[in-house]
């Protein structure tokens, strides 16, 4: 078994992969014609995007829609970067909230956390280290 991609529903796929183009300097890998579904580059895992409409498709029930969440989801996506504090200010100029700023942690890690326009929650991390 291994993680194949990541889906996060959003309300505007385009405009998704858009902010994380600009904030995170990721790659679009496919945009649907339709726009309702779309890809990132991101090295062995694809970060994936798809419109409400097609949750509403999958989840009859509903789903929980993180943009309009005061609180963000229960899940981060962690970005792995050699310069957080860089990374972190990029993230803001592009839209992003900040929920907590680069931090020093004890693991010898540098940690800070985002949450984009669309309510996801982003950990920018430099690598483990020990």
């Amino acid at each position: 078994m291994k993680l194949g991609y990541t889906i996060i529903y959003v309300p505007d796929v385009a405009a998704a992969l858009a902010f994380f183009e600009t904030a995170f300097g990721l790659t679009r890998r496919f945009l649907h014609e339709s726009g309702a579904y779309g890809e990132l580059e991101t090295g062995a895992t694809t970060l994936s995007f798809a419109a409400h409409e097609l949750g509403e498709m999958n989840f009859p029930g509903g789903h929980v829609a993180a943009h309009s969440s005061p609180q963000p989801l229960g899940f981060e996506i962690a970005l792995v970067t050699g310069d957080v504090p860089a990374a972190h200010a990029r993230a803001l100029a592009a839209g992003a909230r900040e929920m907590a700023p680069p931090t020093h942690k004890p693991r010898g890690q540098t940690v800070s956390r985002v949450r984009t326009p669309d309510g996801v929650l982003v950990e920018l991390c430099t690598p483990v280290t020990g």
